[in-house]
């Protein structure tokens, strides 16, 4: 199982980014996905946003609501978040994790960071 996240940077405040995360290793089109972030400083992992195996049901946040769009190709192998407004306090680093996968598998993660 292999997740390889990018599309990360540096944005100022308001702007925008889309991140994404390549699987593979496992039937991708089977699984409910959700993107996780690490922010500075902190231990947790903090839950995003979640997907289900057919894209039809989605799921975020209160505090990303309306600006972040999670999304999914299943033919690709490949997740995506659209972050759009962003703000000071959404700079982390950004997982892609399956559910019902092992824990701790995750790729390297995308670090995001929103500063002017």
């Amino acid at each position: 199982v292999q997740f390889v996240e990018s599309g990360g940077g540096l944005v100022q405040p308001g702007g925008s980014l889309m991140i994404s995360c390549a699987a593979s290793g496992f039937a991708f089109d089977q699984y409910s996905m959700t993107w996780v972030r690490q922010g500075p400083g902190k231990v947790g992992l903090e839950l995003v946003s979640g997907i289900d195996s057919s894209g039809g049901h989605r799921t975020y946040i209160d505090s990303v609501k309306g600006r972040f769009t999670i999304s999914r190709d299943n033919a690709k192998n490949t997740l995506y978040l659209q972050m759009n407004a962003l703000r000071p306090e959404d700079t982390a680093v950004y997982f892609c994790v399956r559910i019902g996968g092992d824990p701790g598998e995750r790729g390297q993660g995308t670090q995001v960071t929103v500063s002017s």
